[in-house]
């Protein structure tokens, strides 16, 4: 039993420690820009730039913006 947990916590830890290969750097911030005119502060535009860029859902992209100050 002690084995298995040990076995678990090593998976666990190393799953962790590898980078994702679809995690794409740097088109995160253009993205935005590309949309045409946007105001991070503006909530519609916020979750729409959060919906197409991030390929987030409407829950995650507001709870998002809410937390970055847009309103």
């Amino acid at each position: 039993m002690r084995a298995a947990g040990i076995i678990i916590l090593f998976a666990v830890t190393m799953c962790a420690c590898t980078p994702e290969s679809s995690e794409v750097t740097g088109s995160t911030n253009s993205c935005p820009a590309r949309l045409g005119s946007f105001n991070p502060k503006d909530m519609n535009q916020c979750v729409n730039a959060c919906l197409t860029c991030d390929k987030g859902t409407m829950v995650t992209c507001s709870m998002s913006c809410n937390l970055k100050g847009a309103k």
